[in-house]
């Protein structure tokens, strides 16, 4: 097991992370303080690790609360499910809320605990790769709007973190490649050695190789909790961990919320933020197609939908949650391993990343 601690003063958290945590009661124990715990989970993943769970917290009066699973459920009328599973049992203030699941899981039980009562403690058993290199950690909580991907929620961080890599084990081979398109992310913003890593075992990880496993997910936390202790609040450096994700976010919002899964449409996105750094002259073309070529090793989808317009592309970034005073601000590379957000850019080179043909690109990266 290894153990990373997220840097905030007095709301400073663990994050454990190695094969079979879940067999480790202390581990969660420890971090409970009351008498109530509402875990909440979702139709898939209950089957699966729910029991396992409940026997852990025996001696506590437990509340399970099963959501739909999938994005499309990450809205309003959900969480007023959490709601209702928390007013029902009577839970008060000293109550306990475990997100056990994915992504989805972990924003909405996380938003519901900073609103329950104006705040109750929560804790993360994210059970996907994508949340447990990503949105497990750092507190952002929220819910999706039609008109934005996470538009709505609060910061809000958790008591701790509990990465058990066993449960990837019964993750569907689609949603461990969308996992990797975050720990890709890390190298390319600020890692170079974790990139050259990456693209020496990238198909151990794929292969669910539980020792690389734990190292990817140790060293994509461990970016993130140093980021998440400078810039909680992402007033600069944090925003830099989207990168690929403003044209990401467009991608979900346009195409319908879980019919691109969030590490897919990050992995399109990250693929239009190289080519854009590559136009302004921050990247080399074979850095930029570096990048491409993990991302496809990956198994990711790394071309657009060729359905959306740069219309399209752009009425959703103008909700992105980086525009600013009006300016459309991206995250892109000044180098690999070297991100920045900036609005300093030209519409015009925006508009050509937007109408470049991604698919002839990859077609000869495939041929070569």
């Amino acid at each position: 097991m290894q153990t990373l601690q997220v840097e905030l003063a007095e709301r400073s958290y663990p994050i454990y992370i190695g094969d079979g945590l879940l067999a480790r009661p202390d581990l969660l124990l420890s971090h409970i303080a009351g008498r109530q715990v509402a875990v909440v989970t979702n139709e898939t993943v209950a089957p699966l690790y729910l029991e396992r769970l409940l026997s852990i917290l025996a001696d506590f009066s437990v509340t399970p609360i099963i959501l739909p699973d999938g994005e499309a459920f990450k809205h309003w009328a959900t969480l007023q499910l959490i709601f209702d599973g928390l007013l029902a049992a009577r839970h008060d203030r000293g109550t306990t809320v475990i997100a056990l699941g994915g992504g989805v899981i972990g924003d909405m039980a996380g938003f519901a605990a900073a609103c329950y009562q104006r705040g109750v403690e929560f804790i993360q058993i994210p059970t996907t790769l994508l949340s447990q290199v990503d949105s497990s950690v750092g507190g952002k909580t929220g819910i999706n709007h039609p008109l934005g991907k996470n538009m709505i929620g609060a910061f809000y961080q958790p008591k701790a973190v509990l990465i058990d890599t066993s449960t990837l084990v019964t993750l569907p081979a689609r949603e461990l490649s969308a996992g990797l398109a975050e720990v890709i992310k890390y190298g390319l913003i600020c890692d170079m050695p974790f990139l050259a890593w990456l693209e020496l075992h990238i198909d151990a990880l794929l292969g669910l190789d539980q020792v690389l496993l734990g190292e990817a997910i140790a060293r994509s936390c461990a970016a993130k909790a140093a980021v998440v202790g400078i810039d909680e609040r992402e007033s600069g450096l944090r925003a830099t961990l989207n990168l690929g994700h403003t044209f990401g976010h467009a991608i979900e919002t346009h195409m319908g919320y879980g019919v691109w899964l969030h590490g897919e449409a990050v992995a399109a996105g990250t693929v239009m933020a190289l080519e854009m750094s590559q136009r302004l002259g921050w990247l080399t073309p074979d850095e930029r197609d570096r990048g491409i070529r993990l991302l496809l090793r990956a198994g990711l989808p790394v071309v657009p939908p060729t359905e959306m317009t740069p219309d399209n592309f752009l009425e959703h970034m103008a909700v992105d949650k980086k525009v600013l005073d009006g300016r459309l601000r991206l995250v892109l590379l000044k180098g690999l391993g070297a991100a920045v957000v900036t609005s300093d850019f030209a519409h015009e080179i925006l508009d050509a990343t937007l109408r470049a043909d991604y698919r002839a690109m990859v077609d000869k990266l495939r041929d070569e």
